[in-house]
């Protein structure tokens, strides 16, 4: 792909917009600014001038905008005064419909969220990654051979949402035929109820679906003789999950979904698309395939699956000269805490060889820290070492689209194509 192609021409109206508009206007949250990478220049102002910001949204009403490293971390450090839990309002910016709340141990404080998390972490275990190892290794190398050459075809569908979905599928010990189901709930559960058809009551029914479904499976795991070493035979004997309402148990296989789903997936398409993007990176990585696993990392900080997560203030406490007052809204924004300059040199950039790359915050920190975030580096690692091995250069051919939100930062169609 060109850079022609690659640039937005919107780009420079926006970054004049940006630097002259009056800075109470700036609302981070705005889709449209996330549907058309747009966003980049308010974030960077906001760095410089407000790192903790009072914003409006129209959905999401005034909240507060976090959006520089240092910040982010007092706020994702500081559970204490900083709650996650679903019972002030959870973890995104959207509040959801009240009658249809989803606990989960990420939207938990201590000690519920300790004990729910401790009770699903085996799955990600050393040794565990280690077992699986081949079998990603084995499907990565098989989709990869399924893909037509010098043809375009859509990657996000053929290859990042088909080896996560994958995935997922074992991590559940889910039927495999029914895997895109997983990929369809996840989509789902981040979706805005108002733009289906059937609006708050179609959203709900397929959640319900969900449940309906992963309950059959709950029913035949705590009935089995012989345990498995899957997430929902987990959930059935450990003591903090074994004995949850339906709703709570629908939020931890939510959770564990959107987890294993989005993160991956969409660093799997930002990895292609970032290279293309920055062709000279592209042909350091062909020169010097060692440099995969910090390409991962670096890739992981430069696309920030998840853009932002919210907390909401247990008590006043002022941070970095702004006082925020019990019961605001706090979203820390990890999109733009990747993209600090003052962390990370040239940090719009992707430079695989970054040294400070694993600082990424992506993952978050403290005591909500991603589960699962060495399988995640793990199948963009064996992804890349498998494309390497086979094909010379993958061509992006033309701008991808993104996702409709502000909370999960990814694609949802990009062209590509293998040269024959």
């Amino acid at each position: 792909m060109s850079q022609a192609v690659l640039e937005t021409p919107t780009d420079i109206d926006h970054t004049k917009r940006a630097w002259s508009m009056p800075l109470n206007e700036i609302n981070p949250a705005d889709k449209v600014l996330f549907q058309n990478d747009a966003i980049w220049p308010y974030f960077e102002r906001l760095r410089k001038e407000a790192p903790v910001h009072k914003s409006y949204d129209e959905e999401f009403g005034e909240y507060w905008s976090v959006t520089s490293y240092e910040d982010i971390m007092a706020v994702d450090t500081n559970h204490h005064v900083f709650s996650s839990s679903w019972e002030h309002g959870g973890i995104t910016l959207a509040d959801g419909p009240e009658d249809f709340q989803l606990p989960m141990f990420i939207a938990m404080d201590p000690p519920k969220h300790d004990e729910q998390r401790i009770t699903v972490q085996p799955i990600v275990a050393p040794n565990n990654l280690k077992n699986w190892e081949p079998l990603i290794r084995e499907r990565t190398g098989a989709v990869l051979d399924s893909l037509p050459r010098g043809e375009t075809f859509d990657w996000v569908d053929n290859v990042s949402i088909e080896l996560t979905t994958m995935m997922l599928a074992t991590l559940f010990d889910f039927p495999f035929e029914d895997r895109r189901k997983l990929t369809f709930w996840s989509d789902m559960v981040t979706t805005n109820p108002e733009t289906l058809e059937g609006g708050e009551e179609e959203w709900k029914g397929h959640l319900l679906e969900c449940l309906a479904y992963f309950t059959n499976l709950w029913n035949e795991r705590i009935n089995s003789e012989t345990p498995g070493n899957d997430l929902i035979t987990m959930l059935t004997r450990g003591e903090a999950t074994k004995n949850m309402e339906p709703m709570e148990y629908l939020g931890n296989i939510i959770l564990l979904i959107v987890g294993g789903n989005d993160t991956t997936r969409n660093s799997m398409t930002g990895s292609v698309y970032a290279l293309n993007k920055f062709p000279a990176e592209y042909d350091k990585l062909i020169a010097n395939p060692d440099l995969i696993p910090n390409l991962s990392s670096e890739i992981i900080r430069w696309q920030t699956p998840l853009a932002h997560m919210r907390r909401t203030a247990l008590e006043d406490y002022e941070l970095n000269g702004q006082m925020i007052k019990k019961g605001d809204k706090v979203a820390m924004w990890y999109v733009s805490g990747n993209r600090d300059e003052s962390v990370f040199e040239n940090a719009n950039d992707v430079i695989i060889d970054r040294a400070n790359a694993r600082r990424q915050m992506s993952f978050g920190y403290g005591i909500h820290r991603c589960v699962g975030n060495r399988l995640g580096e793990l199948q963009i690692k064996i992804l890349w070492e498998e494309i390497l091995k086979r094909f010379p250069k993958i061509e992006v051919m033309e701008e991808p689209s993104r996702s409709p939100g502000c909370f999960v930062k990814g694609y949802t169609h990009m062209p590509v194509r293998i040269p024959v």
